[in-house]
């Protein structure tokens, strides 16, 4: 079944349902200013969940274009994407509803849709109904364990064995404020031979290995939630049911990985062979280009233009490595792929957009070049090399200029620094130890340095800075007092979940489950301050991994850290801590350099999690 076919099935069975078939809303969420980007699915409904009257009335089904960007690091593997689509289908309350389309529904109908969906050959996917498993809600002090999903999933034949009754995970919330309510999940065995009945544990497990996969969920909002609170029932009860269309197809096309599907296949074959990852995330980037494009996005240095200048330029910079010149091909391969489901792409607007974006970074490429022509020739006697390129040679190139290692490899080779007596590089095997020991010195400068890669710093600083100039590491610094302010502010149960650092702000995602006060802001900033005054010193001790747990220094919620970690104190000279985390650096040597410290924005990032955007002036 292909992707226009599971489009078609899908919209088809909602359709015959008495669901009123609507297009997609923008990328460009209207009069949320919030959010840069559509998330979800759901985003662009929420005034109806609220209680505002759809024109198409009380039954919806749509697929919606989505973009996120939190984890573009990862974009390349098996599952992460910035941009993907969200079947979904919608009852929007009880009142009677326009001629010729439904009135509302509850969880007796999207329950036995959702399994006709699934598992009918003539209308749904066909799916094996013996290798699905369903979650549901356990309760909380918010709401009842749902026993009535359970049951009403029993009567449509899954085995009271195959449903798990999960906390937090059953449980949807958009923020601190907007309807939520219970959820319940199906998931689907990728297995050859097929799990058969699991305990509630081996299903966890399952589901942490990916041996099964979450294929479709129904929210049931009933509830209101205000200030990160739940205040009570909404007017009006909502059905809000759907999936990713990538993950859907991934399983209907028995694929291990969505790059395998359809709907990215067609861009693969315009993309040269090489690394499989830069391939991935070239086909990924320009793909969320013309989209945003065709929503009237325009590439620039702020917000939703800088997003989308980072895309494109990083798609450039992996197209260089495996010999591709120009995104082009690739754009228009997206356009004759998707023409038929999004015609608004097919406009010469992403063409013309995405070839002045690489002319102007080609010309940045350009100066790179430059200075890789500036790196010492390898001086060469009879016998030995001297003055070889080094590991931070090529970490001064990307840093500066964004060029990657292993082009600026490819450029040395093309000058000969690289060769020995043979322009036949493949056969050299003293050519390929070198390039080998330069490579692994880049590695060491780039992990002593923290730069975005996760996968190269193994648990250390992740992801934050988007650069390592003064005014970052300022604000790096500035970073770990912050958390430090917050937990004497807020409670030693935040804990920072995210972070991003750039030269004009620092960002951080925290745990907290309201909206802060503007004393708590204030108090905040004034500890912060406080400590930048006292010029306190900022000092990296190594230890054991068990020794800084012990002592309470901070680390980053999922993190995975090494035996031996890396931890900065920020204390004064009688060696009183004032903060002591976790961390790879760089940081400033005293806070006293730092400058005035001011809080610019705080607001909802997740649910559960709250997002701090600050300055130093």
């Amino acid at each position: 079944m292909d992707s226009q076919e599971i489009r078609k099935r899908f919209l088809d069975f909602f359709e015959k349902r008495r669901h009123a078939i609507v297009p997609s809303a923008s990328l460009i969420p209207e009069g949320d200013s919030s959010t840069l980007f559509t998330t979800a699915g759901m985003q662009p409904l929420v005034p109806y969940l609220l209680g505002e009257k759809h024109s198409k009335g009380n039954r919806i089904a749509d697929i919606q274009k989505c973009v996120r960007t939190g984890d573009i690091d990862e974009v390349g593997d098996s599952t992460h994407l910035t941009f993907f689509e969200m079947l979904g289908n919608w009852s929007l309350g009880d009142p009677d509803a326009p001629d010729g389309v439904g009135t509302g529904y509850w969880k007796k109908e999207a329950i036995a849709w959702s399994y006709e969906l699934l598992t009918s050959q003539e209308e749904g996917f066909g799916l094996d109904p013996k290798r699905l498993y369903v979650t549901v809600f356990a309760g909380n002090e918010n709401a009842p364990r749902d026993e009535e999903s359970a049951k009403l999933w029993q009567s449509v034949g899954i085995p009271e064995s195959r449903i798990y009754y999960l906390g937090e995970s059953n449980w949807w919330s958009p923020g601190d404020n907007g309807p939520c309510g219970p959820s319940t999940e199906m998931f689907y065995d990728l297995t050859q031979e097929g799990l058969g009945d699991l305990s509630h544990k081996a299903f966890v497990e399952a589901d942490d290995e990916q041996k099964v996969v979450e294929i479709w969920n129904d929210v049931f909002m009933e509830y209101a939630k205000k200030d990160g609170k739940v205040i009570g029932k909404l007017q009006q009860k909502n059905v809000d049911t759907g999936a990713g269309l990538e993950r859907v197809t991934t399983v209907l096309q028995g694929k291990s990985n969505v790059y395998e599907t359809d709907l990215f296949t067609p861009l693969l074959e315009v993309i040269p062979e090489g690394d499989l990852q830069a391939r991935r995330i070239i086909a990924d980037h320009v793909r969320a280009a013309v989209f945003m494009i065709a929503d009237g996005v325009v590439p620039s240095n702020t917000d939703r233009g800088y997003i989308l200048r980072r895309l494109i330029r990083r798609a450039v910079r992996n197209a260089r490595t495996i010999g591709l010149d120009s995104l082009i091909p690739v754009v228009e391969a997206i356009q004759k792929h998707y023409a038929a489901s999004h015609p608004e792409i097919a406009d010469q607007k992403s063409v013309d957009t995405i070839t002045e974006e690489e002319e102007k970074f080609s010309r940045t490429l350009e100066k790179g070049l430059k200075k890789i022509a500036e790196i010492p020739l390898a001086q060469w006697d009879s016998v030995h090399r001297t003055g070889d390129p080094t590991g931070k040679d090529l970490f001064n190139v990307f840093t500066t200029y964004g060029i990657p290692p292993e082009l600026t490899i490819e450029e040395l080779r093309k000058r000969g620094d690289l060769l020995v007596e043979t322009t036949d590089f493949s056969e050299n095997p003293l050519t390929n130890e070198l390039i080998a020991q330069i490579l692994e010195e880049y590695k060491k400068e780039f992990e002593n340095h923290q730069e975005q890669s996760r996968s190269q710093s193994a648990g250390k600083f992740k992801g934050g800075l988007g650069d390592t100039s003064e005014a970052t590491i300022k604000l790096h610094t500035a970073h770990h007092l912050l958390l430090a302010a917050l937990q004497h502010v807020l409670g030693e149960d935040v804990k920072q979940k995210g972070s991003n650092i750039t030269p004009e702000r620092l960002r951080i995602d925290f745990s907290f489950d309201r909206k802060m006060t503007d004393e708590e802001k204030a108090e905040v900033e004034r500890i912060v301050n406080d400590a930048i005054a006292k010029n306190y010193s900022v000092v990296r001790r190594e230890m054991p991994r068990e020794e800084a747990e012990k002592i309470g220094a901070e680390m980053e919620f999922g993190a995975k850290y090494p035996d031996i970690v890396s931890v900065y104190f920020v204390e004064d000279a009688d060696g009183k801590v004032f903060s002591k985390e976790f961390c790879g650096g760089p940081h400033v040597e005293n806070t006293g350099i730092l400058g005035h410290f001011k809080i610019k924005k705080e607001q909802a990032s997740s649910a559960g999690v709250r997002r701090i955007k600050a300055v130093l002036e």
